[in-house]
């Protein structure tokens, strides 16, 4: 039902953060345009358009607007208002770790007590102070493993670009406080994905604490697990035929991805900047078989888990209530769509 207010939503609009996502694979494909183009509208990325359009990777108030994306932002937006909803979540690691010098005697989480950890600076707002949230949850989760807490250790706030875009080559800038790092003004920074990896090693950093393997699934919650997938609540209300396809084609891009992993290897090097080297040692080689999206109760405990924190730590406006910001139909629908069978 269009709702009387608004003109009809006229393009679908898609924007995504440069990491593995079986969306990411559909556009890649081909398959996004094709299923929009079927329901006669065009498909546009937000990463090609202008400044004043790509705000909305942050803010979530573009009315035909599909996002993949780190949970920051998303959940930021929801608490300010934005008349989104939660449609999917997906969950891949990507090599998250506290790095400290080659020469550091830091070895271990323990090693990180009395440690200077570099924290990004606030952005201009709190959807786009998603890099202070993740090395602050990042550093918290580490230090846990030691039975510590952010009190044992010394906040060093490093630079970071107040306003970031999403267009371009812009999403380089992804590896805060390598430099501050490197030049000893602080102990330990977090990093996480393939071109952090990278970075990394070409500078000589050590892994102090892998959080990949150091820590449960609880423990390695940030902003990309689970990672979110929203859409602007007049798209889902004017055309949910278009959000069910769009979910069905990722869901076909997942069951592709399963057995193409070389593919899905060389879309990642073009997306996170980085060379092959850098996807390997950022995701491995399973996480092509787990690119679904779900709206599992663990997944949605997960994002809990994501949610308290910010909120706790000033990110969040006010309080969530992600069980009214869940509309589990489309992707219901996109998965009976696939199989041929009648939704519930």
């Amino acid at each position: 039902m269009t709702i009387a207010s608004e003109p009809a939503v006229d393009t679908l609009w898609y924007t995504r953060c440069p990491v593995p996502t079986a969306s990411g694979l559909a556009h890649s494909l081909g398959w996004l345009s094709d299923d929009a183009g079927e329901h006669g509208l065009p498909l546009s990325i937000l990463q090609d358009a202008g400044p004043e359009v790509a705000v909305h990777h942050y803010d979530h108030r573009l009315r035909g607007l599909i996002r993949e994306g780190g949970n920051v932002p998303a959940l930021a937006a929801r608490a300010q208002g934005s008349p989104t909803r939660l449609i999917g979540l997906t969950w891949i690691d990507e090599a998250q770790a506290i790095l400290v010098r080659g020469d550091s005697p830091i070895s271990d989480a323990a090693g990180l007590v009395g440690a200077r950890i570099g924290i990004p600076s606030w952005a201009a707002d709190r959807a786009r102070s998603f890099p202070r949230a993740m090395a602050l949850h990042g550093f918290a989760n580490a230090l846990r493993l030691a039975g510590c807490t952010l009190a044992d250790v010394t906040v060093t706030e490093i630079g970071v670009n107040r306003t970031p875009e999403v267009r371009g080559r812009a999403t380089r800038g992804t590896t805060w406080g390598i430099a501050e790092l490197v030049a000893g003004e602080v102990d330990a920074i977090y990093v996480k994905g393939a071109r952090a990896a990278e970075v990394a090693r070409k500078q000589g950093l050590r892994v102090a604490v892998d959080l990949d393997s150091a820590t449960t699934r609880r423990g390695r919650v940030n902003n990309g697990t689970p990672r979110p997938i929203t859409v602007h609540a007049d798209l889902l209300e004017q055309r949910p035929e278009v959000v069910v396809g769009f979910l069905a084609a990722s869901l076909r891009a997942a069951d592709w991805a399963a057995g193409h992993l070389d593919e899905v290897r060389d879309v990642l090097a073009r997306e996170t900047f980085a060379g092959p080297e850098g996807v390997v040692a950022a995701y491995g080689d399973g996480f092509h078989r787990g690119l679904h999206p779900d709206l599992s109760a663990e997944r949605l405990d997960l994002l809990g888990a994501q949610k308290q924190f910010l909120y706790a730590h000033g990110f969040l406006a006010a309080d969530v209530d992600l069980a009214s910001w869940v509309a589990p139909e489309p992707l219901e629908q996109a998965r009976a769509l696939l199989t041929g069978e009648r939704p519930a």
